[in-house]
């Protein structure tokens, strides 16, 4: 089971309470779809006890100390492609959509990882996209991450 987090925004106690959760359910990693915003984010992140993977999104503006302050956890970039457990995972933020359709349409990922919209969805084209919402609550008013089963793709939506 991997967790699936997006647009945090600084929010530090709802990362807490999100980081504090994860480690008590065991999920197997976390992936960040971006806009973690400041480096000092990164110290509540160090907390989880799995691994985590974070990629930038379009208010990441601090990019260096972003990169300095995650650098043992993860290596930050704009775009990742993942194989875990036998599920290959393309991560993007979204802020272009045709970027994200073309990842999601090309057959090459079982599973297309996005956020920016701040609104939880999960599509299905040829790979299942899913874009977990705000992890911040800022926007919708509902703080939210997805739970992806690798097993058989089955998925949840959580709110803190």
């Amino acid at each position: 089971m991997i967790a699936i987090m997006a647009d945090s925004h600084d929010n530090l106690p709802v990362i807490r309470e999100a980081v504090e959760l994860l480690n008590r359910e065991k999920v197997d990693m976390v992936i960040h779809a971006g806009d973690l915003i400041s480096p000092f984010t990164a110290k509540d992140f160090k907390e989880l006890k799995m691994p985590f993977e974070a990629i930038f999104g379009n208010n990441d503006g601090e990019r260096d100390g972003l990169r300095v302050a995650y650098s043992s956890i993860c290596n930050l970039s704009d775009f990742k492609a993942l194989e875990v457990d036998g599920v290959s995972i393309a991560m993007i933020h979204g802020h272009q959509e045709e970027l994200v359709d073309c990842l999601a349409t090309c057959g090459k990922y079982d599973v297309v990882v996005r956020g920016h919209s701040h609104q939880p969805s999960i599509e299905k084209k040829k790979s299942l996209i899913i874009n977990p919402g705000e992890l911040c609550g800022y926007v919708s008013g509902k703080r939210t991450f997805a739970l992806l089963d690798l097993d058989d793709l089955s998925h949840e939506l959580v709110e803190l």
